[in-house]
């Protein structure tokens, strides 16, 4: 052990000389380790085995934070003792860390169902336009409103934009055609044709130019690849070869691997539903497709105008020039969205777990949140339980460091969108419960920008700080919410609440009170609870201060995030002073 170091994250800890976390371990194994020489061994087997079976049955009236690593109290009494405490971990939270984000459709619109999803544990409601009309996608937003009304949970509204996509056309009859391997078929950029088995067109005008012959077309989902033998740049033809035996339908998606293609990041039908649709409803973030520089940010920016500060962007990045420019979209970006399905197509599959853990790391150590997005528990659209390699992928997600993780068609229009909800987020609490913090804190911190702001400081200040008086909770006093993305970067054991102070303002004729946007941009951030405190014309007054932190400190008993004796530590301003404070809760 000591002349080789095991090749695994840092952030997820094996090491032995921590009691809780050998408690993980043993328990685990705990059913296969039983002795048959005492009942006393048998009888721990089974205490650890129901310790893990059922890990979050005892949470539904907790919300609890986890015990850290180093709070945990020695044991020495073997699995017996120690695989109770796994199951004690795991349930001592009902709603994870780990953000829910869950794509609204035909399965999950109406108001109970979204009530329920709410309540399972959905943070972010996705509205997806690749699909669906603006009326229809205003009556899902009704029906949220109208859960949240009932149920007292914020949810925030992202918009997901359809994007530069190139389809196949229409085909003669509407019917699906055959496609054999090795046979050939001539593409047209004309497409306003019927396609049959010998042509078809694609929405793609420059197609002709930008492929060259060697170059792989793939349609459907990459269930069709086609070869580029021939390309006629004067009539708009490609001329290409089968490699595989399938059936292609109407109007089906199209990725070029490995091309650079020219179309705008945001379509007209992409403005018209940000301008017309998003803007009118105060959406809180928009998911752009297709992002393929910093630039690209910029430009919508521009398109957003005056409404730019109260929407945040998550760039999605789908293809080679995208994750090329990858530093630049980041820097550019307020959040990002590990987006696996198109990306698939364009790099190697067998790559795809490398780009996945590079972009979290490197959006961790910016602070920008992050969501792992596809086909995470896709099984579950039919099935009640996801396969274990779903429920393994959401675990690892949840290791790598990602802020949120995201359903799509499992939600959208699955037969169980409650159940999945509440699938993932018991792996998550779990997952969680396997983070070893202490070494997290100190990659980031390892990897912190020199000078540090002086906000940063304070925030890894208040982390730190948390940690060494094993404080139960991090209050943060904030009006935009920077500072408490700031400590939450630094990944602490204990949950931020946010208390989101809206500002009164007046211009002698009139007064005008700051929204709650801030609150709903930070449940994309993992650790985060946000919460609205009252209005006051003095938010950052000493005395109208002490009221704040004194309401959040009752709201928090009340949520079950601290109890009376025990240590929070508070992070706000007074005037232009930032201030952080140990407070015992009475």
């Amino acid at each position: 052990r000591q002349r080789r170091r095991p090749l695994v994250p840092a952030f997820l800890s094996l090491s032995l000389n921590s009691n809780s976390h050998i408690a993980i371990f043993i328990a685990l194994a705990a059913p296969f380790l039983e002795s048959k020489n005492t009942e006393k061994a048998k009888r721990g087997s089974r205490e650890s085995s129901r310790g893990i079976s059922n890990p979050i049955s005892t949470a539904q009236h907790s919300t609890r934070p986890s015990p850290s690593p180093s709070s945990s109290s020695t044991r020495s009494s073997g699995a017996a003792a120690m695989a109770p405490e796994l199951g004690e971990v795991a349930a001592t939270q009902r709603r994870p860390k780990t953000k829910i984000v869950c794509t609204l459709g035909p399965a999950s619109r109406s108001v109970d169902m979204i009530s329920r999803l709410l309540r399972a544990g959905m943070s972010v409601a996705r509205f997806n336009f690749s699909h669906g009309s603006h009326e229809y996608h205003q009556e899902t937003l009704d029906n949220l409103h109208a859960a949240m009304d009932r149920t007292g949970i914020l949810c925030a509204v992202m918009l997901d934009t359809k994007g530069p996509e190139i389809r196949t056309g229409f085909l003669k009859d509407g019917k699906p055609i055959q496609l054999k391997k090795g046979q050939e078929i001539t593409i047209s950029t004309d497409y306003t044709i019927k396609g049959d088995e010998k042509m078809i067109s694609m929405s793609y005008k420059k197609l002709a130019v930008d492929l060259k012959p060697g170059s792989n077309i793939l349609c459907a989902d990459g269930t069709i690849t086609l070869t580029v033998l021939h390309c006629d740049k004067e009539q708009g033809l490609v001329r290409c070869r089968c490699e595989n035996t399938s059936m292609l339908g109407e109007r089906k998606n199209v990725n070029l691997p490995g091309v650079i293609v020219d179309l705008p990041t945001l379509t007209e039908k992409d403005k018209e539903d940000i301008l017309q649709w998003g803007v009118p409803n105060k959406i809180d973030m928009i998911a752009l497709s297709f992002v393929r520089k910093g630039s690209d940010l910029v430009e919508v920016r521009k398109v957003l105008g005056e409404h730019a500060k109260s929407i945040m962007l998550m760039s999605k990045v789908e293809n080679q020039e995208g994750v090329a420019n990858f530093d630049d979209i980041l820097a550019n970006s307020d959040a990002f969205m590990v987006a696996r399905g198109d990306l698939g197509m364009e790099i190697p599959i067998e790559k795809i777990f490398f780009a996945q853990k590079v972009m979290i790391f490197k959006c961790n150590i910016q602070g920008k949140p992050v969501v792992t997005a596809t086909q995470m528990l896709e099984s579950m659209i039919k099935s009640p339980r996801p396969t274990r390699a779903e429920a393994t992928d959401v675990a690892n997600a949840v290791l790598d460091g990602t802020d949120c993780v995201m359903l799509s068609g499992e939600t959208a229009a699955g037969a169980y969108p409650e159940l999945a909800v509440q699938t993932m987020a018991k792996i998550c609490v779990q997952a969680e419960s396997c983070v070893d913090h202490a070494a997290v804190f100190k990659s980031i911190m390892a990897s912190a920008p020199v000078p540090m702001s002086p906000l940063e400081s304070l925030a890894s200040s208040a982390v730190r700080t948390a940690n060494a008086a094993k404080a139960t909770l991090i209050l943060v006093l904030t009006r935009g919410g920077t500072t408490a993305r700031l400590v939450a970067k630094y990944r602490p054991s204990r949950p931020i609440l946010s208390v989101v102070v809206p500002e009164l303002k007046t211009d002698f004729f009139d007064w005008t009170c700051s929204d709650e946007g801030p609150a709903r941009h930070s449940l994309i951030v993992r650790g985060v609870i946000p919460m609205l405190s009252a209005a006051t014309a003095k938010a950052f007054d000493s005395e109208a201060t002490d009221e704040a932190l004194e309401s959040a400190i009752q709201n928090a008993k009340a949520m079950g995030l601290c109890n009376t004796g025990e240590s929070v530590v508070a992070l706000h301003r007074i005037g232009t002073a930032s201030v952080i404070k140990l407070l015992t809760v009475n």
